[in-house]
């Protein structure tokens, strides 16, 4: 087995993108571990409805990326105090066996004074009862990645807020996650490990599962410039934009309505592909205008809050609904 240092890259879409990018070409003839460490950001599933799984306002509000990965599973947060590790092979027939994947890192764990690290059901990696690590696997022409999160020192309270649940009805057949009581393995590492930063008990975790003393021991495969490259094109192409983050959803109907002070009004919108194929407005306001003039304003229009700003900031919403503005109509549609 070989190290890929990411050269401390914090964007989670790079750090995917880079992944993506080694699963995708064969550079070595043995395996890879790669580590990385991502600035505040959700991590969906290659199979999930985005607009189901995050709190976007939030998320908006504090600048929380959102990036979709090619393996399946569920959403996940990640901040400066978690670390994702991955190794890179090829699909001998591994693919799904979860267990020879997690099983270095859980030595590692037991080793700096995590004895009850353990995996626990399909893919998640448990101790004390609650989670710590949740895993997931993603192959490509006989190339495969294995993949996983350790919260080390995470903000909790920030997975809960940028992934609570929303108010509105959403109905899709995106895969949804299945929320898990959370833990991170800071409080049950030997105390000598406690006032780490996240990187130094990554570097130490490193040095655990090579069973090395130093750094410059750790057999290392460096990043040319021309491979940068190669990830860059990935990262234009797919997790560097909405088309993929958000557009790559499944198709969803999504419903949404409000008490405002000139009447009831409820939403109804057909998404496909990130975009509103079918939009629906209900209500018993008082319009002067037709309102299906508002709804084909809104069909072809990317389902996000500044691109249905765009759509209707020449329409004259006091005609048709009453006294609000497409700001306001947009911010109560993704409340």
């Amino acid at each position: 087995m070989i190290f890929v240092d990411n050269q401390n890259v914090y964007d989670a879409s790079m750090n995917i993108a880079l992944e993506t990018y080694l699963v995708e070409n064969r550079l070595v003839d043995e395996p890879i571990l790669l580590f990385y460490i991502n600035d505040p950001s959700i991590i969906i599933g290659r199979n999930q409805n985005t607009i189901e799984e995050v709190n976007q306002p939030y998320i908006e509000e504090k600048g929380i990326r959102v990036v979709r990965r090619m393996s399946g599973g569920g959403a996940v947060y990640h901040d400066r105090g978690n670390f994702s590790f991955c190794f890179i092979k090829d699909d001998d027939g591994s693919f799904r066996d979860f267990q020879s994947f997690t099983k270095p890192v859980i030595d590692a764990l037991h080793k700096m004074g995590a004895t009850g690290a353990e995996l626990q059901g399909r893919n998640d990696l448990l101790i004390d009862g609650k989670k710590f690590s949740g895993n997931a696997m993603y192959a490509k022409d006989g190339r495969m990645t294995a993949h996983g999160t350790i919260l080390f020192d995470s903000d909790l309270d920030e997975v809960n807020n940028a992934l609570k649940p929303r108010k509105e009805k959403v109905e899709s057949k995106g895969i949804k996650s299945v929320r898990s009581r959370v833990t991170n393995i800071k409080p049950f590492v030997d105390d000598k490990y406690k006032n780490l930063t996240t990187e130094e008990f990554r570097d130490l975790v490193l040095l655990e599962i090579f069973g090395v003393e130093s750094r410059d021991q750790v057999p290392e495969f460096k990043l040319t410039d021309e491979i940068w490259e190669g990830v860059k094109k990935i990262h234009a192409e797919r997790m560097g934009n909405w088309d993929w983050n958000y557009g790559q959803s499944p198709d969803f109907d999504y419903e949404k309505s409000h008490k405002f002070p000139f009447g009831f009004v409820d939403f109804r919108f057909n998404v496909s592909q990130g975009e509103i194929v079918d939009a629906t407005i209900f209500g018993d306001f008082f319009g002067l205008g037709d309102i299906k003039d508002v709804e084909e304003k809104l069909n072809g229009v990317k389902f996000e809050k500044a691109a249905i700003i765009d759509a209707l900031k020449d329409v004259n919403l006091n005609k048709y609904l009453g006294d609000i503005s497409a700001e306001e109509l947009a911010n109560l549609i993704f409340e």
